[in-house]
């Protein structure tokens, strides 16, 4: 474990070896199982959970039962319900494992005390930071503007492996359609490949 974490922090910032080791001792590894959560809508999100293995979803459900997924977690991605992360109040989201996973989950003292010891990761968290809200801001956008057909391709550019790895009905709601208009969508898609 910490093979993916390492890779995606050298993408940012250079750790010595005697960092990388430090930097082991903050994280607690957790292992997931499919269906498995890791956090629940109103429980105090007490993590965030950087995904080595798998893949997560973070997710509400409405006052008519309908799910709508905020955010898929692959390999060297970050999750959690930042707003209770950081507040202590009740999350909103629910978070489990759409596959087998394995996670370095960072509590809220731990990611003090990494920050105090180790610098560097001010600069890698604010990179995040930064890229989060970019990403964000697009969807937003594209969820305003785009059709359903463009939102589809982004998602497929930004994930080509996602069709494989989860299920139409989600791919649906993360995209804000029905799986019917998902599933058209790919047909005319396919025909004109």
């Amino acid at each position: 474990m910490f093979e993916v974490l390492f890779q995606k922090l050298d993408e940012k910032i250079k750790l010595t070896e005697e960092e990388r080791q430090l930097c082991k001792s903050f994280f607690t590894p957790k292992k997931l199982r499919k269906r498995q959560y890791i956090l629940q809508e109103g429980d105090v999100c007490k993590y965030i959970a950087f995904v080595e293995k798998g893949m997560l979803r973070s997710y509400t459900i409405d006052d008519k039962d309908s799910e709508h997924i905020i955010q898929f977690a692959f390999e060297g991605w970050w999750i959690s319900d930042h707003f209770s992360f950081l507040t202590g109040e009740p999350a909103v989201y629910t978070i489990d494992a759409l596959e087998d996973s394995e996670l370095l989950l960072l509590s809220r003292q731990a990611e003090e005390q990494l920050l105090q010891k180790i610098p560097k990761f001010e600069k890698y968290f604010r990179i995040l930071l930064q890229n989060s809200l970019i990403a964000t801001q697009r969807r937003l956008i594209g969820s305003l503007s785009q059709t359903a057909e463009e939102r589809y391709n982004d998602l497929i550019t930004g994930c080509p492996t996602i069709p494989q790895r989860v299920p139409q009905h989600m791919m649906a709601s993360f995209l804000g359609i029905t799986p019917e208009t998902l599933s058209r969508i790919r047909r005319q898609v396919a025909s004109t490949r």
